[in-house]
């Protein structure tokens, strides 16, 4: 069944008369934009764009072929870097997780309500106390201990899973593991991880502990993707919560959870509808 709409996402050099050919290449094949969004960063010299749009009729077959053809002189004339998504298409997601239950179970509990438009296609743990919780959502749990043969041999395994799930994404909801430079760099712009606010300012255990002898004001979460700088990769989101001196350590890392869960919902959903370009180290992300 042919496509009712299409997402054409792409980032080129900027120039005059980008919006236009873009705009007249669907025009004249009777393609009906239904949302367009476009930002030029005057310091790099970059363009980013991304349309929605509907296609049918005779002179604009919507199959994804006919309109990768349609697009292709325009494309290449701009020098693009591009894709074209039917709107429909749910990108696959592998979920890794750790002993922290609160960021996996919003996103189950998401997926499962049609909130999120993304196919979970398993979790993945290096512990066993969210099998429960998976399986009662009917999706595979994987669990990957660091075994005798070390952390090499674990993240390998990882990696292999991320390949024979067909994973376009893994998302690190609160994986207490790091991965390394090697992996990173195969999974460039496919990691997204959550971490609280607080860094680099508490690294380490016990983050809250510390924040509230220190008096902190603000609680909140940074969604990001991977990168081989640790919890320093291109920030899809962010969000904060304001506090002060009533709240108890427990509340807190109450706050913190909720923070974190949303935050990380918001970045795996705008992924997941092609809102996010990579623009060096920073995002454009088209909400």
């Amino acid at each position: 069944m042919a496509a009712l709409s299409w997402i054409l996402t792409f980032t080129c050099a900027d120039r005059v008369g980008i919006v236009a050919a873009v705009a007249g290449a669907l025009a004249e094949r009777d393609g009906f934009i239904l949302d367009s969004q476009q930002y030029a960063d005057l310091e790099t010299g970059r363009f980013f764009m991304r349309v929605a749009f509907r296609a049918g009729g005779p002179r604009f077959p919507a199959d994804g072929a006919a309109l990768r053809a349609a697009l292709a002189p325009v494309a290449g004339r701009y020098g693009f870097t591009w894709t074209l998504t039917d709107s429909s298409e749910r990108p696959r997601m592998l979920i890794a997780v750790s002993k922290a239950s609160h960021c996996l179970n919003d996103l189950l509990h998401r997926w499962r309500t049609g909130a999120l438009p993304i196919d979970i296609v398993g979790v993945v743990s290096n512990h066993d106390g969210m099998r429960a919780l998976t399986q009662w959502h009917g999706i595979p749990y994987h669990y990957l201990p660091v075994g005798a043969d070390g952390l090499a041999a674990q993240e390998a395994a990882l990696e292999a899973l991320v390949g024979e799930t067909g994973a376009e994404y893994l998302v690190l909801a609160r994986y207490m593991r790091i991965l390394s430079a090697g992996l990173t760099e195969r999974l460039a712009g496919r990691c997204i991880n959550i971490h609280h606010s607080f860094l680099p300012g508490f690294k380490g255990a016990r983050p809250y502990h510390r924040a509230h002898e220190r008096g902190v004001k603000l609680i909140g979460a940074t969604a990001h993707f991977v990168t081989a700088d640790l919890d320093e990769g291109p920030i899809i989101e962010q969000a904060v919560e304001r506090v002060d001196h009533r709240r108890g350590v427990d509340e807190l890392i109450r706050i913190g959870r909720d923070v974190e869960a949303q935050v990380l919902a918001r970045a795996v959903g705008w992924v997941a509808e092609r809102r996010v370009l990579l623009n060096g180290l920073r995002t454009v992300v088209f909400r």
